[in-house]
């Protein structure tokens, strides 16, 4: 006896039946009925569709600099930051 014994499935069924009542399981019925039809359309007109090329990948533009930035680039091609090291300075522990 567990679970799946017969007689706990039809307690279940009659509880389910007078909770939404026979009107509401027949539409839920049908309403699942047609999606898993819809579903089935679906997957087989997208097998039988030829696959559509993909166009080819957008090529990048190129940023537009102005004639001030032109002739400063130069300058800063070796992209590095100049600054100074700080020792840092770590706090008092209490113990």
């Amino acid at each position: 006896m567990g679970i799946f014994d017969w007689k706990h499935w039809i307690v279940l069924l009659i509880v389910v039946v007078l909770v939404f009542g026979t009107k509401k399981l027949k539409n839920l019925g049908g309403d699942l009925g047609e999606s898993i039809k819809g579903f089935r359309k679906a997957m087989s007109d997208e097998e039988n569709k030829p696959a559509e090329p993909t166009p080819p990948p957008a090529q990048p533009v190129p940023p537009v600099q102005s004639a001030q930035q032109q002739t400063s680039a130069p300058q800063n091609q070796g992209h590095t930051i100049e600054g100074q090291a700080q020792p840092v300075q770590e706090p008092q522990r209490k113990d």
